[in-house]
């Protein structure tokens, strides 16, 4: 009788211990099954950030090779000019005749020989790097300009202590504020904002550069400007102009701009265009920006000859208190 209670209880147990080891079983496997996900993932990322710094050396090293390929390049022109300068020198020596213009031409050699040695500039940065950069400042504005409501209108405000600085109007109807007011603007005829132009900073190296001065009349002002846009800062491949005196305008067709598509906020190529003009003709210049056609890619419109001009405030002040002293005398 107690035999068989026995057999039954080991019985009964048997499929319980059986299900139990069944399940350790499965959770060993499961607890494999994830350690060997852990590892995979481990490994992958592992891999991962071994090309990442693989890659990263690859770009360091195509920079200093980029980097050393320019300096090459101008210190082979350095040697270019030195190899002339001294040709011209043991020329003078041998040609008496003609001494004086083969030691000017071995004296200019060598001395440019010098300078391109000697100013070859040590780093270069990458254009789309600049357009990076710019673009996430004009973003950030153009947001901010959004925010306050202002007009998608751009005036450049010659002035004393900037070559021009660049105002955005609020209104349709809008008087152009003084050179001191900003950044916000907030005259009830002039409410905007007053803001430091991109060209500004780049119109202060171009005026340096300058053999002669700034010109004053706007074709030969169109033509400097163009001209230290492609060949001084080289911001765009080609860039012609036509202007028009007696309409007040001038139209700048640009191509292939070095940093991308330029009717964005304040760009560097009509801006700084936008400020020679301003500076130039010492008049505010109204900026319109089009897509071009087969011939450029963009056309840069600057009109001056505004009826809001500062300076004609005053006498037009002026005008309105005698046409009230008239009306007045008459009454």
């Amino acid at each position: 009788m107690s035999s068989n209670n026995i057999d039954t209880t080991e019985s009964s147990a048997s499929p319980t211990a059986a299900s139990s080891t069944a399940e350790d079983a499965g959770a060993e496997t499961e607890t494999e099954t994830v350690t060997d996900a852990e590892a995979t993932t481990d490994d992958d990322r592992r891999e991962l950030a071994a090309q990442v710094e693989l890659l990263a050396d690859e770009n360091r090293r195509l920079r200093e090779e980029y980097v050393r390929a320019r300096q090459s390049r101008y210190r082979a022109t350095a040697i270019g000019l030195a190899a002339i300068g001294i040709v011209a020198a043991l020329g003078s020596i041998a040609f008496p005749d003609a001494r004086e213009v083969l030691v000017a031409l071995g004296a200019t050699g060598l001395f440019g020989a010098l300078l391109t040695y000697y100013l070859t500039p040590s780093r270069f940065v990458a254009a789309d790097v600049g357009e990076r950069v710019y673009t996430a400042s004009t973003a950030n504005v153009a947001a901010i300009g959004d925010e306050l409501g202002l007009r998608d209108e751009r005036v450049y405000l010659p002035g004393e202590t900037a070559p021009a600085r660049l105002y955005v109007p609020q209104h349709a109807d809008y008087s152009l504020p003084d050179e001191r007011a900003g950044p916000i603007v907030v005259d009830d005829d002039a409410r905007g904002l007053l803001l430091e132009a991109t060209g500004a900073e780049l119109f202060r190296p171009f005026e340096r550069a300058l053999t002669g001065d700034l010109a004053a009349d706007p074709t030969p002002l169109a033509a400097q400007l163009t001209d230290g846009l492609v060949e001084q800062f080289e911001l765009a491949r080609s860039a012609e102009s036509d202007v028009d005196a007696g309409d007040g305008r001038a139209t700048i067709a640009v191509s292939d701009s070095a940093f991308g598509p330029i009717d964005r906020f304040d760009h560097p190529i009509p801006s700084f265009l936008a400020v020679g003009f301003a500076a130039g003709l010492e008049r505010p210049i109204r900026l319109e920006i089009a897509p071009g056609d087969d011939r450029a890619d963009w056309l840069i419109t600057c009109r001056w000859g505004l009826e809001t001009d500062p300076e004609d405030e005053p006498a037009a002040a002026g005008d309105a208190e005698s046409t009230a002293d008239a009306e007045t005398t008459a009454q």
